[in-house]
């Protein structure tokens, strides 16, 4: 199938929060939304979150309680094996294995277990270790683009041209839940006018309606649409973003309603929002020291790693650039931080205010 077909009309449904990591309640999900995805004969893709724990979040704060994003990764991870009984299931299930990895041992995983499709989430838009990786994959790739500045989503889509990956761009808001009014439909004209030459997508967090946001994407040209999963067992409460089956299946017939019934430009891209932002900052990776590293040493790659938590005042892998010389002594383990490296960063009074507004 070209890219671009896989691309069209896909349905792309995410199970929530690595389905808390048990694999029996994986299987369960996948069972009950691929029997509402054949109901409505329509084409899906069963989405899985793969995290190399051990390498994603650092040493000294994978005990944290304290941090819901790392104790959450840390509560739901999951083994190779179990992935690949899950990738196998969602295979058999008629749907398409797909999934979002989190780091670069992730993204051979994908290789490894033959995903379909490879998933970059809005908090690595612009993670360029990780990008490249997942860009010599050779799979189609689909970004969701909450949060994003126009350059980011400029530069990734002349990356993947460039190497001619196939790329799908979602239009997101990476608010959890998003209200009815948060939602910015108008990106998608936007976007498609932008990207012409990218299938243009739909990716949302709402919770109140499962019929008027999709039948106004697909009108405005969203060609692939994706939401998170999750059902009502075990005990464990749905998230409000997520959707239970008979959920899936109002938002699949609203979908074809628009179909049948179908026939507004953006003007410029959203600002998002201040907690948009400063959610999307807590999920992005910090730089830490490999070894001890000496004031004068010029950075290469073997001297530093990525992980969770970025702190106040680190430089994250948005900064990262190779060859940057180290103003001060850094020990093993410890942030690089931006007063700690000779950077066009550290000269710009503004840039550096924010490095040292956000993280933990």
């Amino acid at each position: 199938m070209h890219p671009r077909r896989l691309f069209e009309d896909l349905f792309v449904l995410e199970l929530a929060n690595n389905h808390w990591g048990r694999v029996e309640r994986g299987l369960r999900i996948i069972t009950d939304f691929a029997r509402i995805v054949r109901f409505n004969n329509v084409k899906a893709a069963i989405k899985l979150q793969f995290r190399d724990v051990d390498a994603f979040i650092h040493k000294d704060f994978r005990d944290r309680k304290d941090i819901r994003y790392i104790s959450k990764t840390v509560a739901t991870r999951m083994d190779k094996a179990a992935y690949a009984t899950l990738v196998n299931a969602v295979r058999k299930s008629g749907c398409i294995p797909m999934a979002t990895p989190f780091d670069e041992r992730s993204v051979d995983l994908c290789v490894e277990l033959g995903v379909d499709i490879v998933k970059i989430a809005s908090s690595d838009l612009n993670d360029w270790i990780l990008i490249e990786k997942i860009a010599a994959a050779r799979k189609p790739v689909i970004v969701s683009t909450g949060g994003s500045s126009l350059k980011d989503i400029d530069d990734l889509v002349k990356f993947f041209a460039n190497r001619n990956v196939p790329l799908a761009i979602n239009h997101c808001v990476s608010i959890y839940p998003s209200e009815d009014e948060e939602l910015d439909l108008n990106q998608i004209d936007f976007l498609r006018d932008r990207f012409p030459n990218n299938v243009i997508g739909w990716s949302t967090h709402e919770y109140r309606d499962w019929q008027t946001s999709i039948a106004i994407a697909y009108a405005k040209g969203a060609r692939t649409f994706e939401r998170h999963i999750d059902i009502d067992a075990d005990g464990i409460e749905v998230a409000k973003y997520c959707s239970q089956p008979h959920q899936i299946d109002e938002w699949f017939k609203a979908w074809q309603r628009a179909v049948a019934m179908c026939g507004a430009p953006g003007v410029q891209h959203r600002k998002p929002p201040a907690k948009e932002i400063q959610y999307l900052d807590a999920l992005v990776r910090g730089v830490y020291a490999r070894r001890d590293l000496a004031k004068g040493r010029v950075l290469a790659g073997e001297d530093y790693y990525l992980a969770v938590p970025l702190q106040k005042g680190q430089i994250s892998c948005r900064e990262l650039m190779h060859g940057e010389t180290l103003l001060a002594d850094v020990k093993a383990h410890a942030p690089i931080m931006i007063d700690s490296i000779d950077s066009p960063y550290a000269g710009n009074d503004s840039l550096k205010s924010l490095i040292y507004g956000r993280g933990l």
